[in-house]
This record gives structure tokens, sequence and C-alpha cells, in this order.
């Protein structure tokens, strides 16, 4: 099973973050912290076991590097506690530039945190104040720098892709920087306009104020060959890594292990029900309250098979799928496909039907024909 662990504060909403996170409730942190060692105690009030094995651990938010000092060395002991944590367990952390210091990278690392992922973003200054982002470039280059003095030697950047005015050789550049810090794995993502950020009030209305998608389609396929020239094979549509150094937490969600979320808002996927908690902060700090409980059908459950599989260039395993779903479901996904095949936009490479970098650029349009 896999665990994620929610941390809400941050120091500043960005302007594109449709994240539950808070800018002004930092001063809750105590009240927070006893909330979530009730609910990592309690297994989140789920009946999984009296001490469920855990394979992954991912500590996000928000900003959880703001935490207090010595808040990590807790936690983790609260959670070997309450979880047979396995050795050699994945444990990730996301972190904001500019927010660790060599004390907190040296409490991390002996709390058993051994994989930090970077909110770097962008390299260049105009782009990240677009992004209402806090740091600079020289403090993604000092944090990386601090980290590996620490002694992590698992470290993802964060990188957006498609801002307003930029172009694709200005992606470049901030590709180049952070290749240049030899991170084990990079994450590129596609700037994505959501409803209810300062973006979409800005932007919603006037996509012409953003790249085209002509801009943003060789925006992606340079990104993909400069990377893989760099030794970052792609293994997902947006992530990245040196070999072995691929995030095991996030292979989880794609193939459908079991996870368990907790903290504010967090989500879970126990056996095939969703489990989602409370995003109001108040009540959470009460009880750990569950804002919705539902069992997946089994049309649910095949579609989002299929969603999750064709995220990775490994794609799905046919055999898998049939043994899964039946010889019908499997034929019928098979004829789909080989109009895909024909069209370059998938491959099948034995038993398995993966998307190709055209099909990945129009990933949702295929998904939504296959889905049954």
């Amino acid at each position: 099973m896999e665990l994620y662990i929610h941390i809400p504060f941050c120091a500043r909403k960005c302007a594109y973050c449709d994240f539950l996170s808070f800018a002004n409730r930092l001063d809750s942190a105590e009240e927070y912290k006893r909330a979530l060692f009730r609910d990592v105690t309690a297994h989140g009030g789920i009946a999984i076991g009296e001490k469920p094995t855990v394979e992954t651990i991912y500590i996000g938010g928000g900003t959880p590097s703001l935490m207090r000092e010595g808040f990590y060395e807790e936690l983790m002991a609260k959670v070997r506690d309450a979880f047979t944590v396995l050795p050699g367990a994945e444990i990730s952390m996301e972190c904001n530039p500019g927010t660790v210091t060599k004390e907190k990278l040296r409490e991390y690392k002996e709390a058993g945190i051994n994989r930090l992922s970077f909110g770097a973003q962008s390299a260049n200054s105009s782009e990240l104040s677009v992004l209402s982002r806090i740091h600079d470039w020289s403090e993604v280059e000092a944090s990386v720098r601090m980290a590996r003095e620490e002694g992590f030697d698992n470290i993802n950047l964060d990188l957006m892709m498609n801002l307003p005015g930029q172009t694709c050789e200005g992606f470049c550049e901030t590709l180049r920087a952070a290749v240049s810090l030899a991170p084990e794995h990079i994450s590129a993502y596609s700037l994505i306009v959501e409803p209810g950020t300062a973006f979409y009030e800005r932007y919603g209305s006037y996509p012409e104020l953003l790249p085209s998608e002509e801009e943003a389609c060789r925006t992606y396929e340079t990104a993909v060959k400069m990377l893989d020239e760099a030794g970052y094979a792609q293994y997902e549509i947006s992530n990245f890594a040196k070999p072995g150094h691929e995030c095991r937490h996030n292979i989880g969600y794609w193939k459908r292990d079991e996870y368990l979320g907790l903290g504010l808002g967090a989500a879970s996927l126990i056996g095939e029900k969703r489990y989602a908690v409370t995003r109001d902060f108040e009540a959470y700090l009460s009880n750990c309250v569950y804002d919705s409980e539902e069992s997946l059908s089994a049309d649910e459950i095949r579609n989002e098979t299929i969603i999750l599989g064709l995220r990775m260039n490994e794609g799905i395993s046919l055999s898998d799928y049939e043994k899964r779903f039946g010889t019908e479901a499997a034929e019928r996904l098979a004829g789909k496909f080989k109009r895909f095949c024909n069209l370059k936009l998938a491959a099948k490479e034995g038993d398995r039907f993966c998307l190709t970098l055209r099909g990945f650029l129009v990933s949702n349009t295929i998904l939504a024909d296959l889905m049954d």
C-alpha cells in the first residue's frame, strides 16, 4: 500500500494553483499537527488492518517544507508506530526553494525522507513573478546544493511549460538550467488554467494570451528530445528520470495500487472504494470527516485503468486487461487501438498498447474514444 500525507500550508497562493492550500493559516500548524497525528494513528478511521505495510510515502501540499523544525521527526515516528514501512521504501517530500535550511534538510534525512521534489517551475524571473512564486532561480540552485551536501541522492525538479508569453526557446532555457543541476528526475507540466484560480480570471476568457496549440506542441516535443539527449527517459506524459529513479509512488497511482490519504482533503483508494476527507479546515480539526465514500462500478474501473495506464510510456498489457475485464472487453479495446496505431498515435509493442509522442499530444481525444 502507498501512503499520502497532506500539509496544506503555503507562504503565498500561486496564481495558477487549485490545490487545497492556505497562505494565511500557518498559525494553526500545531492544531493541524494534532489532527494529522490523530489520523495517522487511526489510519484515517478506515479498516485496513492493525499495522498495514507501506511501500511508498509522499508528503505533499501546500508547502510541506514550511513546517517548523522537528515536525517531520515526530511525524515519521508516528507513521512507523502505525504502519510497517518497508526497508527501502521511497519516502518523498515536496519542498519550495528558499524554504529549506541545512538544519531542516538534516532532519528530513534523519527522519527517513529519501526523495525531495522542489517546485522550481521556471529559471526566468519574470515568469516566476507571473506565477506568484516566492523564490528565484538562485534559491533553486542553493536548495539543491544544500540537499546534496546533506546526502540526498534522489531529487526532482518540477517545471512548468506553456506559460503566458513563453516561447519554446524560453522553456528550453529553463530546461537547460534544470539539467545543469543534475537532478535524478524532472517533471515538466503544461500549464492548465483551472477555474477558481487567479490565472482563470486573467486568462480563462483570453486564450490568445497563452501560447498557441502549435507552439505548445513544439515546446513539448522539443522538451522530450532535449531530456532524452540529457539522459532522462520519459516514463509518463510529464515525467522523466535517470535510470532507476522513476517516482515509485506516482507509478502506484497510475497502476491503481491501493493508497491511503491522510490530512485535509486527502483521497484514498482502498479495494475498489474511494474516500475523500473533508476540505473544511475547522471540521477536519475536530474530526476526520469523509465528504465522500464511493464504490466504483465495473465501467469506472475499466475506464480508470485505460486513462491512468496510458499516461505511462509502457501503456497497457492487453493480456492483463483481458484477465481482469474479460475477452470481449479486451477485443473491443484492441479494435479501437488498431485505428490509432494506423494513425501513428499509438503503437503495439508485444503484448502492450501505448501512446506515441504524437499520441500524448492528443491524448484527451484518444482516451475519450477508448473509454466504454
